[in-house]
């Protein structure tokens, strides 16, 4: 059994948290990053992380798709991150997202000054960011390396390798999720990275292909890494890990 970390998930939108938990250890999973994307998850991961100390990690944050409910509040979402970094290990779920569903809805500028307040909090507070980045990849980059920010992941890659190239060249991650097993680009993303840059994440409980995603297939994201790397699979493990360990500071 290999240690894997998921780095990215949404522990407060599964039922079962504790059926969840003990599955995701028992699969070899040593710690999870449980991302909140507004006030109300945001609470609900830091309750779990205080539920299931040194196992489940909060990252709290104001996700883009939060604009338009959010925005008569929109000045105490961001308030209860700041106030609460100290709680958690990330700020995240963060970014931008260029769907025009959404920019209808929530312009780009709009976005990108919410995500430069997240930004400034994670600069702040030395914390890494975990960054949604849907069709806004190079805006996103370009706003992070700018902000003077240091350490972010750009979870479940899939925009173009110029801009991955910066990424990489900024020092930042991007996290392998289960997509990894089937998407053209996220699979071209993961052989680009340099494994001491990669992380593995599951974005709970996304659907991926029909299968509902739960922490347990890290396991699962871990094996689909090993073969577009081509690499030993213990070695993914033992460095993914690391990398988690290193930019959470999970002990």
């Amino acid at each position: 059994m290999y240690k894997v970390i998921d780095t990215h998930c949404h522990l407060d939108e599964v039922d079962d948290v504790e059926s969840i938990v003990k599955k995701s250890q028992n699969a070899g999973v040593v710690a999870i990053v449980a991302c909140g994307l507004d006030y109300e998850s945001n609470n609900v991961v830091l309750e779990l992380a205080q539920k299931y100390k040194s196992y489940v990690y909060a990252a709290i944050g104001v996700y883009p798709w939060t604009i338009p409910d959010a925005l008569p509040n929109l000045d105490r979402e961001v308030q209860f991150v700041e106030d609460n970094m100290k709680y958690a290990v990330c700020v995240g779920e963060v970014g931008l997202d260029y769907k025009k569903e959404l920019v209808k809805q929530a312009g780009k500028q709009q976005q990108q000054e919410l995500f430069a307040a997240m930004i400034d909090i994670a600069v702040k507070h030395d914390k890494p960011l975990s960054i949604h980045s849907r069709y806004s990849w190079k805006d996103c980059l370009n706003l992070v390396s700018d902000a003077g920010a240091t350490k972010a992941v750009f979870h479940w890659y899939t925009g173009p390798s110029s801009v991955l190239r910066g990424i990489v060249e900024g020092g930042y991650h991007i996290s392998a999720c289960l997509a990894a097993e089937y998407h053209y680009e996220h699979k071209r993303a993961v052989k680009e990275t340099p494994l001491t840059q990669l992380l593995l994440e599951t974005d709970t409980p996304v659907h991926y292909q029909g299968h509902k995603a739960e922490p347990a297939d890290t396991v699962r994201v871990l094996t689909a890494v090993r073969e577009l790397k081509e690499l030993d699979l213990a070695a993914v493990a033992e460095k993914t890990t690391q990398n988690a360990r290193q930019l959470f500071k999970i002990a």
